[in-house]
């Protein structure tokens, strides 16, 4: 137990303040003296023990009525451990501009507002804990350290199944545990969102897994650095998101995740770099399973990484030139709508023979073949009233599969391509059996054939002949009453024969699929 006779002048200042909840500044007031990444240098008239503050917050002294207690402190040297876990505190907390010399335990306390603003802490432990406001850690640099009573090694960060009621507010900080964890906040409920903006940056992976952010997650500008061993920047799987902000020069040198996370708003992107791990193995995006309204994925330039949406469901994806890398994984990705920018400005990617080859060129980066790329693309492209181009889509995904067919099936593929597209091209038979009809009449009508009985039969007509050779089914009256003598015009009847089975053959075959597939 403290006795006030025990504190040293600025402890019994702050003691004497904390019951109405003034403000105890020991700052000196000059510049140079006060840079906080110099406080271990600051001498006893700066200097307040982490023991006297825990006291205070957990009621030494006595508050009277009429008053509001809060401790307020600036510009202070903290010796010790602050060590205030699993307690029950009443007060709110304000330290400004203060350098620790160890770390601070919350976990599993009670408490209301902890702001811990511009200051210098080696780790700040808040697994468990429950906050009534906001927890304020802006323009502060957090470090991984020790913490009390046993001094394990913690994150510069542990909000693990923390519950803050507002904000957390990490705008400006720098978080550095390279080796580490910057930020571990698995479970976190932060009813008021993330911010880390305003030139926030980490060292050291951020994991937010499975946490529940109905005020989003806000990191425009944020820096995040250093990875570590995993070379995972930034984790988000399964979390649940109103937002999430990693735009306007957002930096990722290593992994985004977001493995099953859930946004019920906006994803953004824009104007982002999203560089992968530091030693260029590994993805720049892993999105599997996300579900998202809106995904702007409109980056400052293409990723470094492969990008991973396999099973992904999002309403709106925006995208632009510098979105792809090289590999896209898209099985199974799902939109409802594709929005591109050009020029600086959206609009809806309308059915241009250009925008349809760059649709058809991203799903060729997706390695091996997958039908559900295309499919979807097609499925988007007649939502829009494309049904052409919906067309074009299906056939490149026929062009794609016939090579993974062994050479037979590869064989007949070119055959049901040359001459009906697979089914979606048609009037390609057409044009098959009108260049046919028109090589035969012209080589027939130059040569008088052998009739099969003298006197018997029609009168030859070479335009009717050719057209009796091409029909695989039924005549007319025409190729069984006439041979020819010339062995060439002969092997051309035999010929134009195949080719009227071949035609039929792809026509029916072509056709059917098309129809099966609507």
């Amino acid at each position: 137990m403290l006795s006030y006779d025990e504190l040293t002048s600025p402890e019994r200042e702050l003691w004497d303040a904390f019951p109405e909840g003034r403000r105890v500044d020991l700052r000196a007031g000059v510049p140079e003296d006060d840079l906080v990444a110099q406080g271990g240098q600051w001498g006893p008239e700066r200097t307040v023990r982490a023991a006297v503050i825990g006291a205070l917050l957990l009621g030494a002294n006595s508050t009277p009525p009429g008053t509001v207690a809060c401790l307020r402190l600036a510009g202070a040297r903290v010796s010790g451990p602050l060590s205030l876990a699993g307690a029950q505190i009443a007060h709110a907390l304000w330290l400004e501009d203060c350098w620790f010399e160890e770390g601070v335990d919350l976990s599993a306390a009670s408490t209301k507002l902890i702001a811990i603003v511009g200051s210098r802490v080696r780790g700040v432990e808040a697994s468990l804990v429950h906050i009534d406001g906001p927890l304020d850690l802006r323009r502060s640099r957090l470090e991984s350290g020790s913490a009390p009573p046993l001094h394990r090694r913690v994150t510069g960060l542990s909000l693990t199944n923390a519950h803050v009621s507002g904000a957390v507010k990490l705008s400006g900080a720098e978080i550095t545990a390279p080796e580490e964890w910057a930020v571990s906040a698995g479970g976190l409920v932060a009813e008021g969102g993330v911010y880390c903006v305003d030139g926030f940056v980490a060292h050291g992976e951020i994991r937010l897994l499975g946490a529940q952010l109905p005020g989003g997650l806000h990191m425009q500008g944020a820096h995040l650095v250093d990875p570590g061993p995993r070379g995972v920047a930034l984790a988000l799987d399964n979390a649940v998101a109103s937002t999430l902000d990693l735009s306007d020069g957002f930096i990722a040198n290593g992994t985004v995740r977001l493995r099953g996370a859930r946004i019920s708003d906006n994803l953004t992107f824009e104007g982002a770099v999203l560089d992968g791990p530091p030693d260029g193995h590994g993805p720049s995006l892993v999105a599997l399973l996300m579900q998202a309204v809106d995904f702007d994925f409109t980056l400052a330039r293409p990723p470094s990484g492969t990008v991973d949406l396999r099973g992904a469901q999002v309403s709106y994806l925006h995208d632009n030139e510098h979105s792809w890398p090289d590999v896209v994984e898209l099985d199974g990705f799902v939109y409802g709508s594709i929005k591109v920018e050009e020029a600086g400005e959206r609009r809806e990617a309308v059915a241009r023979r250009g925008s349809v080859a760059h649709r058809m060129a991203w799903i060729r980066r997706n390695p091996g073949y997958s039908p559900q790329p295309y499919e979807q693309l097609a499925s988007w492209y007649r939502k829009v009233g494309h049904d052409d181009d919906a067309r074009r889509v299906l056939l490149a995904k026929q062009r794609h599969r016939r090579q993974t067919l062994h050479p037979a099936a590869r064989v007949w593929g070119h055959v049901l391509d040359a001459t009906v597209g697979y089914g979606y091209r048609p009037w390609l038979a057409c044009v098959w059996l009108l260049a046919l009809t028109l090589l035969g009449t012209l080589c027939f009508g130059t040569h008088s054939p052998n009739p099969v009985q003298r006197g018997e039969g029609a009168r030859f007509q070479p335009l009717v002949y050719t057209l009796d050779l091409l029909m695989p089914i039924g005549g007319l009256g025409q190729r069984t009453a006439w041979y020819w003598s010339n062995d060439s015009l002969q092997w051309l009847a035999y010929l134009l024969i195949a080719f009227g089975w071949v035609l039929t053959t792809a026509v029916i075959a072509g056709v059917t699929r098309t129809l099966q597939k609507n």
